[in-house]
């Protein structure tokens, strides 16, 4: 992880959890394939993450809508089984 992304995208998000979870989440999607917003130097998508939410084009949105991160994860670990018995 590179430092530097981290410290500057603490100045966007100082939260640290809320800084955490917008990063990983971004993260999960670089993965999964969506196309990155930023021309990063790093291939870790961590780091995408940390440089887009540095950049301020990644924010928290906290809109009051229920997110429901444990049916994501059911999800993610679905799909995993389901590819393991393949």
């Amino acid at each position: 992880m590179n430092n530097e992304y981290l410290a500057r995208a603490r100045e966007q998000v100082p939260d640290a959890k809320t800084l955490i979870i917008l990063a990983s989440k971004r993260a999960r999607l670089l993965a999964t394939g969506a196309p990155p917003m930023v021309r990063c130097q790093e291939e870790n998508f961590l780091d995408v993450a940390l440089l887009e939410i540095a950049e301020g084009l990644l924010v928290p949105d906290f809109n009051g809508e229920a997110d429901d991160f444990m049916a994501q994860i059911a999800a993610v670990k679905a799909a995993a089984q389901k590819d393991a018995k393949e």
